[in-house]
C-alpha cells in the first residue's frame, strides 16, 4: 500500500482501547492451542511469557507504525520482533483477524457497561438518599409546564431514579449478548484445527459462544444495542439537565446549583448560569447521532466480515466517553443542589393546584358523579381567580353558590374537608396509593430501591 492508503485503512488510534484485551485474546488462544497440543508446550510458554511481558510493558512498547494495519499486527510484531518468525508464528494459528477483533471488543465493552451500570447505580443511591430527606417538602407537579397537582421533591427525585433504574436494566439485559465468543469464528467457517471453544469462552469469562461462524465474525448488533441503551441512558441525563438549568430559574426559584457546577457572564456579574448542565443536555444529542451513524454503517453489509465494520468503532467508543462524561458530571451536581423549601410551597399552593381533590372529596362525600364535581370545581377556581379569592378563603357557603348556580343541590361540606383538600401538603398526603406522593409511599418506594440496590450492588457482574 502507499503511505497515504495505509494510514487512510489503518485502526491503530481507535485500537489503542483494545489493546489489553487482543492480549488477553491472544493468551487465551494461545493456552487453548498448547492445553489441545495444537502447538508445542514450549512454544506456547515462550509466546506466553513474551505476552505477559507486553501486558506490563504497556501499549508504548509496541513500535507504532500505520503499514502494521492494526493493534493485532502490531502485538503480532512485537513477539515476532521477540522470538523470532519460527516461534511468533504459531500464535496465529487457528485464529483469524476476524475473529479476534470481534472478541476484543466484546471483552473491552463488557468492562465499559460495567462501569456505567456500577455509576448508574451510584447515582440512583444518591437520589435515594436525597429523597429520604424531602417526602414533606411539598411543590408543584407539571403537565404541559404547567401546573397540575402537588408533589414533593422526595417524589421527583424518585421519578429519576425509576428512569434510571430502566436504563440500568436495559444494558444489563444487553450484556448477556455482549458477553458471547466469537473466537473460534477465524475467518468466517472455523478451522481444521481441533480446537476448544468451550476452554476459550472460560479463560476469557464469556458465558457461552456464538454457534454459528459467520455471525461470529459480523454480528455488530451488540455494538448498535448497546449504543441504543447509552442514547436512552442520555435522554433521561438531559430530561433532568433540563430541569436543573428550569427549576434553577428566578421564575421558577425552585433549587440552586452548586457554584462548582456554574458560571458567571462576562459582562453581567450577577449572573449564575447552569453552563454544566446545558452542556449536559447539549451533549446527550453526540451519542444519538452516533447510533444513527452505526446503523448506517450495518444496514448494507453483506455476510460476513467487511472492512466497513472497523468504522464502527470509533463511534462506539464516542457513545462510551460522551454518556459516561455525562453520567460523572450530572450525578454530584443534581446531588448537590440546594432546595428552595419556602418557594417550594408557594408553588404548590399556587394556581389552585388542589383543586382536584376537592372534586374527589364531593364525589366521595356526596356521591355524585366525578364530572359533575368537575364542573363545580372548574367553576368555582373561575369565579375564585376572577375575584381574586384565595383557596384558603373558600368555604362550604362559597362551594353551595357555584353548585346551585350550576343546577345542584347544596353540597354543604365540611369545612375542615374543604380545607384540607386544598391545603397542599395534606393533598399530598392523602395519595396513600402505592407509587403515590405521600410520604409513606415515597418511603415505600424508597425502600423497594434501597433492596433493589443492595442486590445488584452484591452482582457477580460487579466481583
Amino acid at each position: 500500500m502507499s503511505e497515504g492508503a495505509a494510514e487512510f485503512t489503518s485502526s491503530l488510534e481507535a485500537d489503542k482501547i483494545i489493546f489489553n484485551a487482543d492480549i488477553k485474546c491472544n493468551f487465551a488462544h494461545v493456552l487453548m492451542l498448547k492445553e489441545e497440543k495444537i502447538i508445542d508446550k514450549k512454544i506456547a510458554d515462550k509466546i506466553l511469557e513474551t505476552l505477559i511481558e507486553l501486558k506490563e510493558k504497556g501499549f508504548k512498547a509496541l513500535n507504532f507504525d500505520h503499514a502494521a494495519e492494526d493493534i493485532h499486527m502490531l502485538i503480532e510484531n512485537y513477539v515476532t520482533d521477540k522470538l523470532g518468525l519460527e516461534i511468533a508464528g504459531f500464535m496465529h494459528t487457528a485464529k483469524s483477524r476476524n475473529d479476534q477483533i470481534a472478541t476484543d471488543l466484546r471483552l473491552v465493552l463488557r468492562e465499559k457497561i460495567d462501569e456505567i451500570r456500577l455509576d448508574i447505580l451510584k447515582f440512583i443511591n444518591g437520589l435515594v438518599e436525597l429523597a429520604e430527606k424531602h417526602k414533606e417538602t411539598v411543590t408543584i407537579g407539571y403537565t404541559h409546564l404547567q401546573h397540575a397537582q402537588p408533589i414533593t421533591i422526595a417524589h421527583h427525585l424518585m421519578a429519576y431514579a425509576q428512569s434510571l433504574k430502566r436504563d440500568y436494566e436495559r444494558l444489563n439485559d444487553t450484556r448477556k449478548r455482549v458477553n458471547l465468543n466469537p473466537l473460534g469464528s477465524a475467518a468466517m467457517t472455523t478451522t481444521s484445527f481441533p480446537i476448544n471453544r468451550e476452554l476459550t469462552t472460560k479463560l476469557l469469562g464469556f458465558d457461552s459462544y456464538l454457534e454459528n461462524s459467520m455471525d461470529g465474525v459480523s454480528a455488530r448488533d451488540f455494538i448498535s444495542e448497546t449504543v441504543f441503551d447509552l442514547s436512552t441512558l442520555c435522554t433521561t441525563l438531559s430530561k433532568i439537565s433540563e430541569e436543573l438549568v428550569l427549576w434553577s430559574s428566578y421564575e421558577f426559584g425552585i433549587i440552586e446549583i452548586a457554584d462548582e457546577f456554574s458560571s458567571t457572564s462576562s459582562i453581567m456579574p450577577q449572573k449564575k448560569n447552569p453552563d454544566v448542565a446545558e452542556l449536559a443536555r447539549a451533549k446527550s444529542a453526540i451519542v444519538n447521532g452516533e447510533l444513527i451513524t452505526i446503523l448506517t454503517i450495518l444496514k448494507a453489509i453483506p455476510y460476513t466480515y467487511n472492512r466497513d465494520l472497523q468504522e464502527i468503532t470509533p463511534h462506539l467508543w464516542n457513545s462510551i466517553k460522551t454518556s459516561h462524561d455525562i453520567l460523572n458530571i450530572l450525578t454530584p451536581m443534581t446531588l448537590s443542589i440546594s432546595i428552595n423549601k419556602k418557594r417550594c410551597l408557594e408553588l404548590s399552593g399556587a394556581n389552585f393546584a388542589t383543586a382536584t381533590d376537592l372534586a374527589d372529596i364531593i364525589v366521595r362525600e356526596k356521591k355524585i358523579p366525578f364530572r359533575a364535581a368537575h364542573q363545580i370545581v372548574g367553576k368555582i377556581v373561575n369565579v375564585a381567580i376572577d375575584k381574586d379569592i384565595s383557596s384558603e378563603n373558600i368555604d362550604s357557603n362559597f362551594v353551595d353558590s357555584i353548585a346551585t348556580e350550576l343546577g345542584f343541590e347544596e353540597l354543604k361540606l365540611d369545612d375542615e374537608l374543604i380545607h384540607k383538600a386544598l391545603d397542599p401538603l395534606e393533598n399530598v398526603k392523602m395519595r396513600k396509593v402505592p407509587g403515590g406522593p405521600s410520604p409513606e409511599m415515597v418511603q415505600l418506594a424508597c425502600d423497594n430501591m434501597n433492596k433493589f440496590l443492595k442486590e445488584e450492588f452484591g452482582s457477580k457482574c460487579f466481583d
